[in-house]
């Protein structure tokens, strides 16, 4: 029997008006992009009448997310910036000279004088006074090397130490580390850059790598590259302060030689801290993510030698009390100093997972930009040559539209208009998606967009193509609609499929317009499955019933 549950009805319905309503916001997207910059700035404490009454604007009750618009379609800025990594070796080889000095000191009865050679960016070369002590100094040496903290780099050392001659010392580091080096470096540099760019409060920056070394970076609403490169330079502050207390009081005077700082991951809670920091960051040599002796992840992280002293001479005298570690004036973490913490080494323990560890050891990290930043490429996009892919992707939507919808009241009639009012649901349905899940519409999205409209009819034709074919086989109306619908589910089926994993073939492995052409083309074969199977059916299913017609023509 051509029957459909009440319930079923009901949820079709219900998303159907779900859908529409998240896209509405975007048929008024001025008004709802001022009230959501209002609301921002509020929430920072820009609480102005000028953003009371852009906030009025849109009503607090109704969806107010937007479809993003892309680089090509608001205009803005794009950069493809070269991170020296090798700069990294370098540093890391300097910061290794005060340990072997170290090391080498108690033993120079054995080792002789120790001096430090002309060495290349990779490499650290000491000439110690006494060739007959080299293998003792050798012996002494490797035992500053660490395993390499990569899954390439298991049960490889990260640093290689040999004789160069009878009298020198070389020490540089492994293949592993330098692999796992470059890594770190990438990931703490487009922390940075991610950073430096969302304190602008742009709309969703494309900051992504690309290759082995290299930064791709996109971001609408920008005035031009070179504003864009002034803000990728700026530093960012690491210090480590001592905590005088916690509040949730934002208004709470400090004192005189403290501040006031927010927590990074609770929002509502603030630090009174002193001003002068123990150490900074240009202390910090490293911070990893580890674990801890219970086996719960953890951050280590190590100073240079200055900082090493500072750092432990605090923590001797400041047992059982919190130490702020903050960031750009927020507070990431606030660990209790459980012992004296002599070397400058230590542990970060907390309630975190292991990304959540991973990530703390990246922000501990972007005191600074590792390395320097050669930008290859750097290009200024004008709005108005967005506003012209607009309203160029609004003229070939509207006409493919508008052919789609001719052709489907010609060919098909009553069925037709059916399938036209389930296409204009179904890019409807589209916009709602793209605004739920705050996907970034490029020119290529349009593209997909306009190929869905094309698409979004085929499964109606199969099905009533279908209807009539089981109408020449003289069956009554209401079976050769339940035949038509139930056999063209299988070829319905088969066809999108393929099209979807193509779609999610080029998600994966596409970046920035063909991902945004990815996103909307699988987006749109879902709402187009959904909208031809469930909500044409349903329309016919009413109109029949209402109807009772005895003949049907498709």
């Amino acid at each position: 029997m051509l029957q459909i549950a009440a319930w079923k009805r009901i949820l079709i319905w219900a998303t159907c008006a779900l859908g529409l309503l998240l896209a509405m916001p975007n048929g008024l997207y001025s008004r709802v992009e001022g009230h959501n910059d209002a609301a921002a700035a509020i929430e920072l404490g820009a609480d102005t009448p000028e953003n009371q009454a852009a906030l009025a604007e849109w009503p607090g009750y109704l969806p107010s997310s937007l479809v993003n618009l892309g680089l090509d379609l608001r205009g803005g800025a794009h950069l493809l910036a070269e991170v020296e990594v090798e700069q990294v070796y370098a540093t890391r080889m300097e910061a290794t000279w005060p340990a072997v000095r170290d090391i080498l000191r108690p033993e120079r009865a054995t080792v002789g004088t120790i001096r430090l050679q002309p060495s290349p960016d990779d490499q650290l070369r000491v000439r110690i006074g006494e060739p007959a002590g080299m293998q003792r100094a050798l012996q002494l040496v490797r035992t500053l090397a660490v395993p390499v903290n990569s899954l390439t780099g298991v049960g490889i050392n990260d640093i290689e130490v040999r004789a160069d001659g009878d009298d020198v010392i070389s020490i540089t580091l492994s293949d592993a580390e330098k692999l796992a080096s470059d890594e770190r470096t990438l990931a703490q540099s487009l922390e940075i850059v991610r950073r430096r760019v969302d304190e602008v409060g742009t709309r969703e920056p494309t900051i992504q790598r690309q290759g082995a070394d290299r930064i791709l970076i996109q971001v609408p609403g920008i005035g031009s590259a070179s504003e864009l490169k002034a803000i990728i330079g700026t530093t960012a502050q690491l210090t480590f302060n001592p905590v005088v207390s916690r509040t949730s009081d934002s208004s709470q005077a400090p004192g005189v030689g403290n501040e006031l700082v927010p927590s990074l991951d609770e929002p509502g809670l603030f630090y009174v801290i002193e001003s002068a920091p123990v150490v900074s960051g240009e202390d910090l040599v490293d911070a990893q993510p580890s674990f801890d002796q219970n086996g719960n992840p953890a951050v280590s992280f190590r100073f240079n030698t200055a900082g090493a002293r500072r750092f432990g001479d605090y923590t001797a005298e400041n047992i059982g009390s919190p130490f702020a570690i903050v960031l750009d004036d927020e507070v990431v973490s606030a660990p209790v100093i459980q012992s004296h913490i002599p070397g400058g080494s230590g542990i970060i323990t907390g309630n975190f997972g292991i990304e959540e560890s991973t990530n703390l050891a990246i922000l501990l990290r972007a005191g600074a930009l590792p390395a320097e930043l050669v930008f290859l490429e750097e290009r200024t996009i004008g709005p108005e040559l967005g506003q012209d892919s607009i309203d160029a992707g609004k003229i070939a939507t509207l006409v493919a539209f508008a052919a789609v919808l001719v052709f489907m009241f010609l060919s098909y009639g009553l069925f037709g208009v059916f399938a036209n009012i389930a296409l204009v649901i179904n890019v409807g349905l589209i916009f709602g998606l793209l605004s739920l899940v705050g996907a970034t519409l490029t020119l290529p999205g349009i593209a997909g967009i306009v190929l869905t409209v094309g698409m979004a009819v085929d499964a109606n034709v199969l099905i009533f193509e279908r209807i009539r074919e089981e109408l020449k086989s003289a069956r009554g109306p209401a079976r050769a609609i339940e035949l038509g619908y139930e056999k063209a589910l299988s070829a319905i089926l088969d066809a999108n499929i393929t099209t979807f994993i193509t779609a999610v073939i080029l998600f994966a492995m596409g970046s920035g317009p063909v991902r945004g052409f990815a996103i909307t083309l699988g987006l749109g074969i879902m709402t187009s499955v959904f909208t031809a199977i469930f909500v044409t059916r349903l329309l016919v299913v009413m109109w029949f019933e209402r109807r009772r017609p005895k003949t049907i023509e498709v």
